[in-house]
């Protein structure tokens, strides 16, 4: 066992962990092995028996059940043919806009992310659905592009949020107080988002030109209309199924997730899409997208835990410390979030929560803020670790299925504008509590 100081641990920790992302070594063995290594030269054989103790502790989790079961039920949903229905209702319905199918691939971003909470299914999504007639129709790459990886990325924050599920769990919080105070600031940032797109599409139309009459009365505005009222009833359903159910106390995360998955292969049934191929295929698509979730989860858990032990956790406490004592309290969250934004430039957001959140939870609960609303502004800040390059997931999940003709700095340049928007955002879930403790308050 090797004795150093703890901020150079500290700053040792996150270079070995910038290197091991900068090789092209998936994040979860990047976190573990830093964790075995560092464990080892700093803490001693001892740190073997840790390891095993969080990692039970994660398996033994209750509550982190609802996390496969969520994921299942958005394959489910993502096979059903709802998507494509409600876009094509959105894009018959509002087509005639500048920016009509943007604000319809925005729209129909934020229902999958209230159906799904996950950020790479609505992205997928999205970028399959809508990129190709957006680029088929003459928008532009960079507006269209931008959008699908800000709309996607809304999985993440608008419950059920697998994210609002594992800082629930690590901040011993109420996961039916986080749905609900995370899903108005949700909103917020989706209207943030389409107030831009009518903005920058009236004052520019060339970016994204309407669609022209003899295609739009092709189908009648009833028929239209119609349409898309059929079309969200299916969506409603699920919503209410799953977030009506926990926040109103009926059934826990699991159990609600549960309800949800019955209700997304329903829906398959319904469209006419279930199989037993598709069954198998389904399960087997949740099945990796679990394992992958979970090795991050034990990898950052161990990393975490080394990471407390050696002393980093003080370090980052006495820096933010430092800062309150000499710019205030809220200087201090300044800074706080100024270190996740880094962070989310370097690593996934569930690396990021399992560091932060038991450093900074300590402090907010001492600074007097409330823990619902503290949980809730490092969910909005979150949604830039998904969009910020180099490591942004929903870029890659985007370039991953678009067409040659998308360029990754057709992506990089497109997001810069919604990056922009997440910060007011921000700033507003900072400025004004109720946006997020007034539906807690009410239904809770």
């Amino acid at each position: 066992m090797i004795e150093l100081a703890p901020e150079l641990v500290t700053i040792l920790m996150f270079v070995g962990l910038l290197a091991g992302l900068a090789m092209g070594m998936p994040l979860g063995f990047v976190l573990g092995g830093l964790a075995v290594i560092f464990g080892y030269i700093f803490v001693g054989p001892g740190i073997g028996a840790m390891f095993a103790f969080r990692i039970v502790g994660i398996m033994s989790c209750f509550i982190l059940v609802a996390v496969p079961m969520f994921i299942l039920m958005a394959v489910f949903l993502d096979r059903s043919g709802v998507a494509e229905d409600m876009f094509e209702s959105l894009t018959a319905l509002m087509g005639r806009l500048r920016g009509g199918l943007v604000m319809s691939s925005l729209i129909l971003a934020t229902v999958f992310a209230a159906c799904t909470g996950i950020m790479g299914a609505s992205t997928v999504a999205m970028t399959l659905l809508a990129l190709p007639i957006m680029l088929k129709s003459g928008y532009d790459k960079r507006l269209a592009t931008g959008s699908i990886c800000a709309g996607g990325s809304l999985g993440i924050l608008i419950p059920p949020s697998v994210m609002l599920i594992f800082m629930a769990d690590m901040a011993g919080a109420s996961v039916g107080k986080l749905f609900a105070g995370a899903f108005i600031p949700g909103l917020l940032l989706s209207l943030l988002y389409l107030i831009y797109v009518a903005v920058i599409c009236w004052r520019r139309p060339e970016l994204a030109p309407a669609m022209s009459q003899v295609e739009m009365s092709a189908v009648p505005i009833t028929r239209r209309l119609g349409r898309m009222a059929v079309s969200l009833v299916p969506p409603v359903v699920l919503i209410l199924g799953v977030l009506g159910s926990i926040i109103m106390g009926i059934a826990t995360p699991t159990e609600a997730a549960g309800v949800g998955v019955i209700i997304a292969m329903l829906m398959t049934i319904v469209y006419r899409r279930f199989s037993w191929k598709m069954l198998m295929e389904t399960v087997i698509d949740a099945g990796k997208a679990t394992s992958m979730v979970m090795i991050i989860v034990i990898g950052a858990s161990c990393f975490t835990g080394v990471f407390l032990t050696v002393g980093g956790g003080d370090v980052l406490a006495e820096l933010v410390v430092g800062a309150a004592y000499h710019v205030g309290m809220w200087g201090a969250m300044a800074l706080m979030m100024l270190l996740v934004i880094l962070l989310g430039t370097l690593i996934d957001w569930i690396g990021i929560i399992f560091i932060i959140i038991p450093v900074f939870m300590p402090l907010a609960l001492e600074f007097g803020w409330d823990p619902i609303w503290f949980l809730v502004v490092i969910a909005v800040n979150l949604q830039t670790s998904l969009i910020t390059p180099p490591f942004g997931y929903a870029i890659f999940y985007l370039k991953g299925v678009a067409s040659k003709e998308v360029t990754t700095l057709d992506i990089y340049r497109g997001i810069v504008p919604f990056l922009i928007l997440m910060l007011i955002g921000l700033v507003l879930t900072i400025a004004f509590p109720q946006l997020v403790l007034f539906l807690p308050n009410l239904l809770i």
